[in-house]
């Protein structure tokens, strides 16, 4: 019985550690904010995918001109991330942005629910947020990561992200379960045959979009200035001296904030007598530096042997991301919807279990990119949903192979997103982030808006089976290039001996080195 107890206790400590718990639980206040205010965003933008497509055409318009609003749509977003990203750690600060971000978000959602003009719609949907895809829009993901990977230390960072992108696909399932629900439900009180009461039933939709973002926006009023790039403790200093600042001792600021002191300082910034106490240079050249940095122009902050690492990146992101332009989840509810004419109640139920299956499966990413590393748990997950994209077209006559291909795709599709913002958080200096995660994001975008477009013109050919195949033949690109790339690329970050992670390492590690003070960057 003892052995069984014991067998039973590590089963549980190891679960917990695998699963990223521990790293959950002592992520801190802020962090908790931001993975809740994403989980209320993703659920909006979900409810939005899976009507997006059928309110556009029901407005009368053409499935070329659906696409080209989304392609409008996402430009739109390039311009407002890539604005907001600028001024998130300067003029504007990051709770600001997110603030910002939340009231577009809920604009968008009332011009959709009040008005049906294409044009004065594209103008809400191009200024404001409204997600064609489902996943992230708007400036929230790199302002969130930068402030996350601020937070969080370098071991714990995986885990986390992991959490990020589970209580996203959470999120999204929600959001679907609780559209097709509500469709249906006001479908049996307002009926469904007098002329409009679809577009009524969707407006019904948007106006709730509008109430999460103001939702949202409360929730981002809670953020504490730990999330600013400046340190508090610094500004307050300088109002109280008149104007003139004083560097107060960063073991003060650090008794306050013990996660994010790692990513603050070096140990070469120590007294060399070994007290443990910064010297009065260090501190001043951190503040310094954390000064010229906010002055800087977006791509003077990144320095030369990062721009190179950057210049790559953005490049396989632009193909993966045509390719996910190509097939969002507003034009796979719409291609499901048409081709086997599902009631909205059973194809928000199917895409749930979908964005289920993705949040289940994520929680394994970040055990996955300790044993292989980062790279290598990007690939070899991302690399089997390609394939399975690609079969889409071969199943279209029959609904159990597609949803089956949908379900194997989705389990592994999103398992590269953690292990993704890890490497980018640790691949660049720590000032650097935001500015590289924000120009990541907008090529992203930028290249992801393409995608809807091509769709829309086979679409209205009846050609989805091409646009499958080219869409996972992206993938497959972007992931051996990726892999061709990266695959030795060392960590930024520094592992607690002060010597840099090999990307290429074997993260492999008996039983009794899985704990969590050793985890892996």
């Amino acid at each position: 019985m003892r052995q069984a107890g014991a067998r039973l206790r590590s089963a549980v400590k190891w679960l917990h550690h695998e699963l990223g718990l521990s790293a959950l639980i002592h992520a801190g206040r802020d962090t908790h904010l931001l993975l809740l205010t994403r989980f209320l965003r993703m659920l909006a933008y979900s409810g939005v995918t899976l009507i997006l497509a059928l309110h556009l055409r029901g407005l009368g318009n053409p499935e070329y001109r659906v696409g080209l609003f989304m392609t409008l749509t996402l430009l739109g977003d390039v311009l407002l991330s890539l604005l907001l990203t600028l001024v998130a750690d300067g003029l504007l600060g990051r709770r600001r942005t997110l603030l910002a971000g939340s009231l577009l978000l809920a604009a968008s959602g009332v011009v959709f629910a009040a008005c049906d003009n294409f044009w004065v719609l594209l103008a809400a949907a191009t200024l404001g947020v409204i997600s064609p895809s489902g996943s992230e829009i708007g400036p929230f993901r790199a302002v969130e990561e930068s402030v996350i990977a601020h937070l969080t230390a370098p071991r714990d960072r995986p885990a986390v992200f992991a959490w990020y992108v589970v209580t996203a696909s959470l999120g999204s399932a929600l959001g679907l379960v609780m559209c097709g629900a509500v469709l249906d439900a006001l479908k049996g009180v307002w009926g469904d045959e007098l002329e409009g009461s679809e577009e009524k039933r969707f407006r019904a939709v948007f106006w709730g979009y509008a109430g999460a973002g103001i939702i949202k926006a409360g929730l981002t009023l809670l953020l504490s200035e730990r999330c600013e790039l400046d340190d508090c403790h610094e500004r307050k200093e300088e109002e109280e001296d008149g104007g003139v600042a004083t560097i107060a001792p960063e073991r003060e600021f650090l008794e306050e904030d013990a996660e994010r002191g790692p990513l603050l300082r070096n140990n070469d910034d120590r007294d060399r007598t070994g007290n443990g106490d910064p010297t009065p240079d260090s501190n001043s050249t951190v503040l310094i530096k954390r000064k010229a940095t906010s002055n800087k122009t977006l791509i003077a902050r990144i320095s030369p042997s990062s721009r190179l690492i950057l210049f790559k990146l953005c490049l396989l992101f632009s193909i993966d991301s045509l390719s996910s332009g190509m097939v969002p989840y507003s034009w796979l509810n719409y291609y499901v919807s048409l081709t086997f004419s599902l009631p909205h109640g059973l194809l928000g139920a199917l895409m749930a279990a979908n964005m289920v299956a993705t949040a289940t499966m994520n929680l394994f990413s970040p055990a996955l990119a300790r044993r292989i590393g980062l790279i290598r748990a990007m690939v070899f997950t991302h690399l089997p949903a390609a394939v399975f994209l690609a079969m889409l077209g071969a199943a279209r006559s029959s609904l159990a192979a597609t949803a089956v291909l949908l379900m194997a795709r989705a389990s592994l599709n999103a398992m590269d997103q953690a292990p993704r913002s890890a490497f980018v958080a640790a691949v660049v200096k720590a000032e650097e982030r935001t500015a590289v995660m924000g120009i990541v994001n907008v090529v992203r975008t930028l290249s992801q808006s393409g995608g809807p477009t091509i769709t829309g013109v086979l679409a209205g050919e009846g050609r989805w089976w091409v646009t499958f195949v080219v869409a996972g033949s992206l993938k497959v690109v972007y992931d051996v290039g990726l892999l061709a790339n990266f695959a030795n690329t060392k960590l930024h970050e520094s592992s607690s001996d002060g010597g840099g992670e090999n990307e290429g390492e074997d993260h492999t590690q008996n039983s009794e080195e899985r704990q969590p003070e050793n985890l892996r960057q």
